[in-house]
């Protein structure tokens, strides 16, 4: 049965956790050379509205591994939705491979292309949320403190597709989940209501940093403007300023609280230098965990499909 991954809400809890078991015996296996070609004969398209780094290459890289091959496709390649309907370009991609990926800015797009496409569409990112990166984040998660439930994690700074991200998982994963922002980047609050009444999590949101980061196990941060969102910094910068995750901010946390970045990163803006390079900094095995998370949920989708 053809299924997808647009949201973390697209999964069950259980689903959840035993993709990330997955995903750890993936990245074992990879280590130590013998990475199975689960993927083996199975075509991907990558459909890219935005530039990337570690997206494209995690997952050009991943289906590699697994024995896969994958295409690389932009705007420039055709004008989805202008030249063609996104219904006319799902029925045709589906005819040629064996599942969709797209990284772009509007989240209406993905989900059309899931409505008529017969092969699954995977979420490489989009303006409202950012799936396989909060699947990364657990994967760091859990090898670091050794389990996702009920974490104690601050997300500073801006409100953006990554905690609208942190938030969809609060309804499968129980979470301490504290959110500080300043009053004009408030987070969707209608969503912070919906995954409140789930009533899985603690969601609090505050406009003190301190507050969110006392006693923390994770600290969590992402650029202050967006891409496409670029021409805001300068206002961002004003109103967040007091959100920079610090060395004194730092302390209010656990001793050894873990440091996440989904990068890039505006080093001095978000984030200081001397955070993102010390030793409770897990920014770059976060960005490595890409690579296998991202193969774990491939290989689950092409797994559903065939049944």
């Amino acid at each position: 049965m053809k299924r997808d991954f647009i949201s973390i809400l697209d999964w069950t809890t259980e689903e959840i956790h035993n993709n990330l078991d997955f995903a750890v015996e993936l990245k074992q296996q990879t280590k130590e050379g013998m990475c199975p070609q689960l993927l083996e004969r199975k075509t991907y398209v990558l459909f890219f509205h935005k530039p990337s780094l570690r997206t494209r290459l995690s997952f050009e890289v991943g289906i590699a591994q697994l024995g896969g091959t994958s295409m690389v496709l932009s705007e420039q390649d055709f004008k989805i939705g202008e030249r063609e309907t996104v219904r006319d370009v799902a029925r045709v991609m589906s005819r040629y491979v064996d599942g969709i990926l797209i990284r772009t800015f509007s989240h209406q797009l993905v989900l059309d292309l899931a409505k008529h496409a017969t092969v699954p569409i995977v979420n490489m990112l989009t303006d409202f949320n950012h799936p396989c990166q909060v699947m990364s984040d657990l994967l760091t998660i859990k090898e670091k403190l050794g389990h996702i439930d009920n974490v104690r994690i601050a997300y500073v700074g801006d409100s953006n597709n990554m905690t609208n991200s942190w938030l969809n998982l609060a309804a499968r994963i129980p979470l301490d989940l504290r959110i500080a922002t300043a009053p004009e980047t408030l987070p969707d609050m209608k969503l912070v209501s919906e995954i409140r009444e789930i009533g899985i999590s603690t969601i609090k949101v505050t406009h003190c940093a301190q507050e969110a980061v006392d006693g923390a196990e994770v600290l969590y941060t992402d650029v202050w403007a967006s891409m496409g969102e670029k021409e805001k910094l300068a206002e961002r910068e004003l109103v967040l300023k007091e959100f920079q995750i610090n060395s004194s901010l730092l302390k209010y946390a656990e001793k050894d609280a873990l440091v996440l970045h989904c990068l890039p990163a505006e080093r001095g803006k978000e984030i200081t230098d001397e955070v993102i390079e010390s030793t409770q900094s897990v920014v770059f095995d976060q960005a490595e965990n890409r690579l296998h998370a991202q193969k774990a949920i491939l290989v689950q989708l092409e797994k559903w499909r065939t049944v």
